[in-house]
């Protein structure tokens, strides 16, 4: 559980630290996910470095065995907390499914930014996370994760994302690691 470096330009990306998000039972309590993620925005910003704010507001098509979500749902559900912004200059991107590479235009912001890796945080670990880590990884960025700036409604989700699937994408840090590496 070690950063090693951040290259000269990375972005924060803040995955589904919403209104709607936020209240729900968590392995970690989400303000202090909240609370890291804003202390690592607000670096990032003091740095001139991107922050990507992401939120969901739908879902994918398609079957699956564990029920979705049903009613509306209130209408500030996807506003971003008052503690992350958005701020004069961030990147709001929104999506559609688990991670924040398909169907948007964030390899696209990052790319035209010269961004060549990312720090993730946000909710929930082995959904929202995983899914925009893998696909980072697979578009060829550094990778990593801040460990106390994700949690997940699952427990064994949670630890299965940070402990085996994490260390095999990039690495992984505390946001005092993180805020110490941006200098």
């Amino acid at each position: 559980m070690t950063a090693t470096t951040l290259d000269p330009k990375t972005a924060l990306v803040v995955v589904d630290l919403q209104k709607g998000i936020v209240g729900l039972p968590t392995v970690h309590p989400t303000a202090d996910i909240v609370a890291n993620s804003a202390t690592l925005a607000d670096a990032f910003r003091a740095k001139g470095l991107p922050v990507v704010l992401v939120r969901v507001t739908g879902g994918a098509p398609g079957r699956t065995e564990t029920p979705r979500h049903s009613g509306t749902p209130a209408d500030d559900w996807a506003e971003i907390v008052s503690e992350l912004g958005p701020r004069e200059g961030d990147i709001v991107v929104t999506k559609q499914q688990w991670g924040a590479f398909y169907g948007t235009d964030l390899d696209l912001q990052l790319r035209r930014r010269g961004v060549t890796q990312v720090v993730v945080t946000g909710v929930a670990t082995s959904i929202g996370v995983e899914s925009t880590a893998r696909s980072a990884h697979e578009h060829g960025y550094h990778v990593t994760v801040v460990t106390d700036a994700v949690t997940d409604m699952d427990t064994d989700a949670h630890r299965n994302s940070v402990e085996r699937i994490f260390p095999r994408l990039g690495e992984t840090d505390t946001t005092e690691a993180i805020v110490k590496l941006l200098g």
